[in-house]
């Protein structure tokens, strides 16, 4: 019999090209004739370009051509393109130089003069605000598709009163209300409000975002670093107005992304236009300089929150405002914030208001855990005030809070697939031992301080109706053909578990394909919000599904009998009429044509499915189809997070001692690989909430923390030894696999425990802002002036 392959540690199909340097990477691409590309980046955070004189770096040996942004497609609005005369963030690409190398290529950017112009600025979005406060763009500060730009300020009276220390109540773009606020908040026992910051902070994926391009003819052969791989295709393609089946897109490996190349980036365009013009391969390998500035960020919020509570403990009413620093070309944290505050402390009673500003600062873009990450470490301390001030255990607030089956949350009363949220605080606290480690809070230890906190995150965690793909070769082996990216998740390879389960095979004779549009492959999710373990799990199921049913028809035929007298194990198929091997099976779909071989496909595949289909046709049984499983309501998935801290009084440094993160993310189809996630996200957003800030002169409105060390994330001497982790391991009902994606909620659960723990080991005090900086911690220890506002943005 075959091997179980669900829920079993197998090591991925590329870990020795990782191991032993096969593994190529975008930069690592080489092709005859290939050039070197390096940007010249703006020095400013708005101006206009006036002039360029490129003379005296074109007349250098070795300097081939200038790119510039008349030569590149233009956007309008507020629309990143790849070059541009209108920089709008210091750091922005102008133009770009190709030279035979890079150091060439380099010497020439520093001989290319430019005249700019230059313009207001905004760096916080509370500045432009402000009655007269400067905008973003010379049009203004809002943009809509229908009405174009306008100027969008708050009022002398708004500001009064933010000034004041107090929670305004201003005009905002976006609205929504769900029961009666003020009535609840008028029940409640207690009304905790506060002013809370979250800061933007940069990406930092351990690979930059080079690539590589060339043209043979009309045909576009792109090498690039990205989370998607079929998605990313077409984003290009469509970028570059040109048919997608005329690009050989190659992406087999890329060294994270974090939602910054979710289906590529914007800078993939530059080789591909500049090897048009200049007819050579273009390699355009981004430095860590300039991916601090081109690689995205997280948006930043200034809040105010309002929360009301019964005396059990319930929170039954939230009010909550968010400024979001938006970025030159804008981003959509601020709306999944306001779900998921909603969905994780089900008040009933909810009003959420939000207002996204453009600003002049690198652009935004999802991060992991995008909206429920910020939220969650923004919101949680509160939660656990809440539960000190009304006497109750912290532990008890959670579950207390926590979503059941039944939730409905958001402005349309949106339901869930499942929930067991309220399990995995139960497994947590267990495996944590909360009774013994909450009666540590506040021990003293020299000048360490010792405090313990929960953060409670969820995410969404799948999609549906994305297709699969797979063909049984005469070899007897089950290629599985994969479209998403492969970004160091293993996903590429556990999403055809379940498919290579169902067709009894051992792992050893499944192949997976993947990174090569040539080699063929789906129409396939982006790889991002965890939609992958869901949305793949179920085509490559479906694809199985279909392949099993052929291999059925194709042995009955062959050997007699019914179909469904026939079943298939260790790469044979049995039945009445004797047995067969799964090659032979192969050979026989392939003279019987039709749809046994791929020659004949299903109605109801998707468009950008059939190229690759056809292209594969009549090389075996080929299993394709549309997952048509269904569901109803959203997927989400949750990690309940518990941390102990001790806080250094005397430097305010914090160190992590132990930390526990439990899931609940259905089935779990690599323990190993779900173990990581857990401890990486979580470590991830204790990053965000403690080590990683930017910092900007607000005189000239650059950045200071430029490099990957002066916004640094954690690294492996800041892990303790002390991580476990663990899972509720209960099947989502309406999946045919039963698992839920888990890259985002971890994040938010780190972070969240660690501001709790924080916020435990000062005595119950929220700072209510991100990052706790030593020198943040510190001035409030000592109640020194923090020598900023309390809603200020990029201080350092």
């Amino acid at each position: 019999m075959a091997e179980k392959l669900v829920g079993t540690d197998i090591a991925p199909p590329d870990l020795r090209a990782k191991i032993t340097g096969r593994a190529k990477y975008a930069e690592d691409f080489r092709a005859p004739g290939m050039v070197f590309a390096k940007l010249l980046l703006s020095p400013m955070p708005h101006a206009r370009v006036r002039r360029v004189d490129a003379s005296r770096a074109l007349a250098m040996p070795g300097v081939i051509d200038i790119l510039r942004a008349d030569e590149v497609p233009a956007r309008e609005g507020p629309r990143e393109a790849c070059l541009t005369d209108n920089p709008r963030y210091e750091g922005e690409p102008i133009l770009a130089v190709a030279a035979v190398d890079e150091e060439t290529a380099a010497a020439a950017i520093e001989e290319i003069e430019i005249d700019f112009e230059p313009l207001p600025f905004v760096l916080d979005p509370l500045d432009s605000l402000r009655p007269g406060g400067p905008n973003p763009y010379v049009e203004g500060n809002q943009f809509s598709g229908q009405d174009g730009w306008s100027e969008f300020k708050w009022t002398a009276a708004d500001f009064e009163a933010i000034d004041a220390g107090l929670m305004p109540d201003p005009e905002c773009p976006v609205e929504w209300t769900k029961g009666d606020p003020e009535s609840a908040f008028a029940e409640s026992a207690l009304v905790l409000e506060e002013a809370i910051v979250h800061q933007s902070l940069t990406h930092h994926p351990m690979e930059p975002r080079s690539n590589m391009a060339y043209w043979e003819g009309d045909r576009l052969f792109a090498f690039v670093s990205t989370q998607s791989s079929q998605q990313t295709k077409f984003a290009l393609a469509g970028a570059l107005d040109m048919d997608p089946e005329n690009i050989t897109f190659v992406s087999e490996y890329c060294g994270g992304g974090f939602g910054s190349k979710i289906a590529g980036t914007t800078i993939m365009q530059v080789p591909a236009l500049f090897s048009r013009k200049i007819g050579r391969p273009v390699m355009l390998r981004v430095t860590r300089y300039e991916e601090n500035y081109i690689g995205r960020a997280r948006p930043g919020f200034q809040s105010w929150l309002k929360m009301g509570f019964l005396e059990d403990g319930k929170c039954n009413a939230i009010d909550l405002i968010i400024v979001q620093e938006s970025g030159p070309y804008g981003a959509g944290d601020y709306n999944t914030a306001g779900m998921i505050a909603d969905l994780t402390y089900t008040p009933q009673n909810m009003r959420f208001r939000a207002v996204p500003m453009y600003t002049n600062t690198p652009p935004k873009a999802a991060q992991r855990g995008p909206g429920g990450a910020q939220i969650i470490s923004m919101v949680e301390p509160i939660l656990e005030k809440a539960g000190r001030e009304l006497g109750i255990d912290r532990l008890e607030m959670h579950r207390i809070n926590a979503p059941r089956s039944d939730v409905r949350f958001g402005p349309r009363d949106t339901s869930l697939t499942s929930v067991h949220a309220v399990e995995a605080l139960e497994q947590g606290a267990e495996l944590f031992d909360w009774a013994s480690k909450v009666q540590l809070s506040g021990q003293r230890n020299g000048s360490k301080v010792t405090g313990v906190g929960i953060g409670l995150s969820p995410y969404t965690a799948g999609s549906r109706g994305r297709d699969g793909m797979m063909i049984i070769r005469p070899d007897g082996k089950l290629y599985v053909h994969q479209g998403i990216g492969n970004l160091g998740t293993h996903s590429i390879a556990d999403t055809a578990r379940p498919a290579a389960e169902l067709l009894g095979y051992d792992w050893d004779d499944v192949v997976i394909v993947w990174g090569d549009s040539s080699r063929g492959y789906p129409r396939s999710t982006v790889q991002a919000g965890s939609q992958t373990t869901t949305a793949h799990t179920r085509a490559n199921r479906a694809a199985a599904e279909d392949a099993l049913r052929k291999i059925r028809a194709v042995a009955a035929s062959a050997m007699g009998g019914s179909p469904g007298a026939y079943r298939v194990d260790n790469g044979r198929v049995s039945g009445p009429g004797g047995t067969m091997t799964l090659g032979r099976i192969a050979e026989r779909a392939i003279a019987m044509g039709g749809e046994y071989d791929g020659h004949v496909l299903p109605g109801d595949i998707h468009e950008q499915t059939v190229p690759a289909a056809q292209m594969l046709a009549g090389q075996g049984l080929m299993g394709i189809a549309r997952d048509n499983f269904g569901g109803e309501g959203s997927i989400y998935s949750w990690v309940a997070g518990f941390a102990l801290v001790e806080l250094d009084e005397e430097t305010g440094v914090v160190e992590l001692k132990e930390y526990v993160g439990v899931t609940d993310c259905g089935t779990v189809i690599h323990p190993r690989s779900l173990g990581s996630q857990i401890f990486g996200g979580s470590i991830q957003g204790m990053g965000m909430a403690m080590t990683q800030r930017w910092v900007f002169d607000p005189k000239w409105g650059v950045p200071f923390a430029n490099r990957l060390y002066t916004a640094r994330p954690p690294g492996i001497l800041d892990v303790p030894p002390d991580l476990k982790w663990g899972a509720v391991d209960i099947p989502d009902p309406q999946d045919p696999i039963g698992a839920k994606g888990i890259g985002e909620p971890p994040v938010g659960a780190g972070a969240a425990a660690l501001t709790c723990a924080v916020a435990d080991a000062m005595g119950g005090r929220c700072v209510c802002r991100t990052p706790l900086t030593p020198d943040i911690l510190l001035a409030e220890i000592e109640g020194r002036d923090r020598g900023f506002g309390r809603l200020d943005q990029h201080i350092g």
